[in-house]
C-alpha cells in the first residue's frame, strides 16, 4: 500500500468496507474524461454526476472506465521496473520515463479512445508481438513498451523526434510523411515528450547504463 496514492489508498479502503459501509456511491465524470468515485457529493466545477447508487458493487468497473485518476501513482513508483528493462534493451531510463509520463501519467488502467492501454499505451497488436499476457500487468506492459522503443529506435537510426513519432502514429505513418506525420496530436505528442525527456535527463543521469538513443 505504501506505493499508492493517498487517494487510491481512501478508494480501496472505501472498497474493503464497502459491503457494511453506509451511504451513497457517487461516481463523477470531470472535465478531462476522467472518472472518480466517492462516498460523498463533491462541488468541482463542470463534474458530471455518472451514478449515485446505495450499492458498491460495479462503482469501481464504473469509474476506471475513462482513465479514473485515482488510480494514478506517484511518479517514482515504476522507476525500478523502469530500469530494469531500460538497462536490459539499451534504451535511456529518462526517455522511458517521458514517454510514460504523456502516456498514462502512471495509470496502469488508462485507456485511450484508440485502445492503448497501460503504463506505456500499448497496442494490443503491439502487446501481442512482444509475448504480453497482461497488458494491464505493469511488468509485461513496461517491458513491452521498452521492447518497442528499442525496435523503432534501430528502425529510425536512433532520431529520437522519427521514435516518438512512430510510437505515437505507427512507424509506417512515419515512413510514408519521411518524418513526423502532419497530424496536429502526433506533433504535441513529440513536444511533450521531447520536453520531460529533457526535464528528467539531469535528474536521472545515472539510473541507467544504456547509451543515450537519441542520436541527433
Amino acid at each position: 500500500m505504501a506505493g499508492k496514492s493517498a487517494l487510491a489508498f481512501g478508494l480501496l479502503a472505501f472498497f474493503a468496507v464497502g459491503d457494511v459501509a453506509y451511504g451513497d456511491v457517487y461516481v463523477y465524470e470531470m472535465p478531462d474524461g476522467s472518472r472518480m468515485i466517492t462516498d460523498h457529493p463533491i462541488k468541482a466545477k463542470r463534474a458530471r454526476l455518472v451514478r449515485v447508487s446505495a450499492e458498491v458493487n460495479g462503482a469501481g468497473t464504473l469509474a476506471a472506465e475513462k482513465n479514473s485518476p485515482v488510480f494514478r501513482e506517484p511518479p517514482s513508483t515504476y522507476d525500478r521496473l523502469i530500469r530494469k528493462y531500460a538497462d536490459k534493451y539499451g534504451v535511456e531510463f529518462s526517455l522511458v520515463k517521458a514517454v510514460m509520463t504523456v502516456e498514462s501519467a502512471f495509470n496502469p488502467y488508462a485507456v485511450s479512445n484508440k485502445g492503448a492501454r497501460g503504463l506505456m499505451q500499448v497496442m494490443p497488436d503491439t502487446a501481442g508481438r512482444y509475448g504480453v499476457h497482461d497488458i494491464y500487468d505493469p511488468v509485461e506492459n513496461i517491458r513491452a513498451g521498452v521492447q518497442h522503443l528499442k525496435y523503432l529506435s534501430e528502425e529510425f537510426g536512433n532520431k529520437l523526434y522519427l521514435v516518438l513519432a512512430a510510437y505515437n502514429a505507427g512507424e509506417n505513418a512515419v515512413k510514408q510523411y519521411h518524418g513526423i506525420p502532419p497530424y496536429a496530436e502526433t506533433q504535441d505528442y513529440v513536444k511533450k515528450v521531447l520536453y520531460y525527456h529533457n526535464r528528467y535527463r539531469p535528474k536521472y543521469r545515472y539510473y541507467s547504463i544504456a547509451a543515450n538513443p537519441s542520436g541527433g
